[in-house]
């Protein structure tokens, strides 16, 4: 049984910072990928920012320069820094691991709005 467990959302000013985490416990074989997605009402799901084992990330265009991921690999937990926020990142943020036998965990999804 493999749990994924997010934490950080919330609601913050344009402009301000959140960080989100997310820790993967239980039974789970050695992770690969990890990383961040969102969906905004009437969206699709989009990837913001992938992080894989041997350290290269990828980011969506739109966070580029404000989102940072990085992860703790001891623990089995991603992060996502966000800053300079803006009314368009709010979203439900899901985080998703990959294991090395490409088996999929996503978590159960974070709030985020961003709003004055």
């Amino acid at each position: 049984q493999v749990q994924m467990v997010e934490s950080g959302g919330g609601l913050v000013q344009p402009g301000g910072s959140l960080r989100l985490s997310c820790a993967a416990s239980g039974t789970i074989f050695r992770i690969d990928d990890m990383g961040w997605y969102r969906q905004a009402p009437g969206k699709q799901r989009e990837l913001v920012a992938m992080i894989i084992s041997g350290g290269s990330t990828n980011y969506a265009d739109s966070v580029k320069g404000r989102f940072t991921i990085s992860r703790d690999n001891a623990n089995n937990t991603v992060y996502l820094q966000m800053n300079s926020l803006k009314p368009e990142d709010t979203a439900v943020y899901y985080c998703n691991v990959i294991t090395l036998v490409r088996t999929s965990y996503w978590g159960q999804g974070t709030q985020v709005t961003v709003s004055s």
